[in-house]
């Protein structure tokens, strides 16, 4: 079955890398009897896989801090931060400019810590932001109304992942209530693939960066720690993945072994018959990635993801970024969830923000 795209939606699409020839590769996907489980033997992480951050005033924590800041001095170490998406958590605004302390967003707040670094390393930290088709515009705007890139603070590149259409069950294009067709973001593994094609990548490498530091941009407490940039050197990895322990109704990708590789592995994509309570970690999504490593492209897959649109029932594909793990050389660090320390605070929806809001402010004032 060939799908009949109009010249109208091609031009809407093609500066965001919409991809013809990937989207009939996706209707063939939807006969494929493979399912996403993994293929082969699965076991928990092997202790060595897994290191635990050492506590903040540690003569091994400051050793850690020394090595970071040395690299982010000599210009080694840019941030990313997550910002695609299709917007519509947070009652269809831009979560990257929704405000959390007073007028300052979410993306601002991230912008404030790297700059806050910047200062102490007293050298510029560039910054890049992922956005979508239907973050991008706004997310340029919000940084040209809040002048994030202007006294002296770091600049902020901001560049699109690709975009999709939906489909139906049936293999055919999904439509909207107003009969046009339905585009979406396919997913966070489009990090390495749109930081090439959008020359990100080669701006970053070219100036002397060889770290990127990951992070999505609702989640506050992962910040640009020089001491997780100086265990990430330590370690010689490509990839470094921040962990935490997992908590009753936790859902997500963890660290585990495939075939003796470890990697992420996503929730949906351990065998059946697997205790994920065994492994008693799990991915926060914060990755500290070696620049070199990613300039080339990935196999990774895309998954099927049904959803509901407009109450009809439509079909994407998807790829994740943590499935990096399984193609490049990679450890994890187990880092503090919650508390003075913590590092994982995502706030997904506006019920979740107000929950964390008191942590988020504690979080920020003390590592000001």
């Amino acid at each position: 079955m060939t799908l009949a795209i109009d010249d109208k939606t091609r031009s809407a699409l093609g500066p965001y890398g919409f991809d013809e020839g990937l989207l009939q590769q996706f209707v063939q996907k939807l006969t494929s009897t493979q399912g996403n489980a993994v293929r082969g033997t699965v076991a928990p992480p092997d202790p060595g896989d897994v290191t635990v951050l050492p506590k903040p005033g540690t003569p091994e924590r400051e050793a850690l801090i020394k090595k970071g800041m040395q690299a982010i001095r000599s210009g080694f170490v840019g941030s990313v931060v997550l910002a695609g998406g299709m917007a519509t958590r947070f009652g269809g605004v831009v979560k990257a400019v929704v405000p959390v302390l007073g007028d300052k967003t979410f993306l601002e707040l991230k912008h404030d810590d790297v700059a806050r670094v910047a200062r102490k390393a007293g050298r510029a930290v560039p910054m890049f932001v992922m956005s979508s088709f239907a973050t991008h515009e706004r997310i340029k705007q919000h940084v040209d109304e809040k002048r994030l890139v202007s006294n002296g603070r770091p600049d902020i590149d901001v560049f699109p992942q690709f975009v999709s259409l939906r489909l139906t069950p049936e293999g055919q294009l999904f439509t909207e209530a107003d009969g046009t067709t339905s585009p979406y973001a396919p997913g966070h593994g489009d990090l390495t693939f749109a930081m090439r094609k959008s020359g990100m990548l080669e701006k970053f490498r070219s100036a002397g960066g060889r770290i990127l530091m990951m992070s999505n941009v609702d989640n506050l407490g992962a910040t640009l720690d020089p001491a997780l940039v100086g265990l990430h050197l330590q370690l010689g990895a490509k990839l470094t993945a921040e962990v935490v322990r997992k908590e009753k109704g936790d859902k997500g990708g963890a660290p585990a072994r495939l075939n003796g590789v470890p990697q992420i592995i996503e929730g949906f994509r351990f065998p059946k018959d697997f205790d994920q309570d065994s492994i008693p970690v799990f991915n926060t999504n914060t990755f500290l990635i070696d620049a070199d490593a990613i300039d080339r492209d990935f196999d990774l897959p895309f998954y099927k993801v049904e959803k509901q649109v407009d109450g009809k029932p439509a079909i994407q594909f998807e790829r994740l970024v943590g499935e990096l793990t399984a193609y490049l050389p990679s450890k994890f660090v187990e880092v503090e969830r919650e508390g003075a320390d913590g590092r994982f605070l995502p706030a997904k929806d506006p019920e979740e923000l107000a929950r964390r809001l008191d942590m988020i402010k504690q979080i920020t004032e003390t590592r000001r």
